[in-house]
């Protein structure tokens, strides 16, 4: 059902996957005036269908208070601000642009600094809760950036998030934290998979260790939230394997500039590519679980 916008706040959403979509439909839910861009001209048209408006990406970035931008990664989001039909010179002067993807600290302050000059905003801004709380507006925002620009961007970060956590007024501090948390998260899902597997090789059933274990000191939010779909043998990607080779290469890459040793991380993220290398990179990141089995020779829940 459409919604009628009753804000004259305005905002663009760039990147409409899961993540992004749901952050559209959270600000359309608060009557907020939103168009929605993507590379999938049909997420375009299924936005449009639920309220957001019509326009060129040039005219509605041109009269936008705050651009969204959701992409997968630092390459995606300079190309968003100046590439061939970049927006950095569309936007109006006193915009803020609100960069949500997982990057390192250094690309953070760099795309600041050249915004700066523009008189145009950045906000280092990385977010954390998957699909389902992006669609709920229940995200957490790890969120660096001078304050003025926070002032500006709140009715686009209060609907979209239900922890935003301001992190002082440089940007960069909100990637280091998003890097962290991608270090826990990565970790965590290799080992909740390292664990259930190992749990089958004892005789074990999947769906067995998650009721015991959930209840137990072993449990982690990632244990609980990933391994329904290991015990459902459903991998239907909420955050892709892919995502974490992606995400745990910055980690290792900020570990190495930092000289500080990550061996965990670096021990999940060859799981992860050895995952992406047998095929299953575009499953959801539980996938990682099957390589644990084919190395033990165990079946998963779903295996013929």
């Amino acid at each position: 059902m459409a919604v009628t916008p009753q804000s004259d706040y305005s905002t663009v959403v760039i990147g409409l996957g899961s993540m992004g979509n749901g952050m559209a439909e959270s600000l359309l839910r608060e009557g907020q005036r939103v168009w929605g861009f993507d590379v999938d001209p049909g997420r375009e048209a299924a936005l449009r269908a639920k309220g957001a408006l019509t326009a060129p990406r040039d005219e509605a970035v041109a009269q936008a208070d705050t651009v969204l931008c959701v992409v997968v990664n630092a390459a995606q989001t300079e190309d968003v601000l100046f590439g061939e039909d970049g927006i950095a010179d569309k936007m109006m002067a006193g915009a803020v642009f609100v960069s949500c993807a997982t990057v390192a600290p250094e690309f953070a302050r760099a795309m600041a600094a050249r915004l700066a000059e523009m008189g145009i905003d950045y906000l280092d801004a990385p977010m954390s809760g998957g699909s389902v709380r992006a669609a709920e507006g229940k995200l957490s925002m790890m969120a660096s950036g001078k304050p003025d620009a926070f002032d500006r961007a709140t009715p686009a970060l209060e609907a979209v998030t239900e922890t935003l956590f301001r992190l002082g007024d440089e940007p960069g501090t909100g990637s280091a934290l998003k890097v962290v948390n991608q270090m826990l998260a990565g970790i965590h899902i290799a080992a909740a998979a390292e664990a259930v597997t190992f749990g089958i090789s004892q005789g074990i059933a999947p769906a067995t260790v998650l009721d015991v274990i959930s209840k137990c000191a072993g449990t982690s939010w990632m244990f609980e939230n990933r391994v329904p779909h290991i015990v459902d043998g459903d991998y239907t990607p909420h955050s892709a394997v892919d995502i974490f080779v992606k995400d745990l290469g910055i980690v290792g890459d900020v570990a190495h500039k930092a000289k500080f040793s990550a061996p965990l991380t670096a021990t999940a993220l060859q799981q992860f590519v050895a995952a992406s290398g047998a095929g299953f990179g575009r499953e959801d990141d539980s996938a990682v679980a099957k390589i644990y089995a084919r190395n033990a020779g165990l079946k998963l829940p779903g295996d013929d």
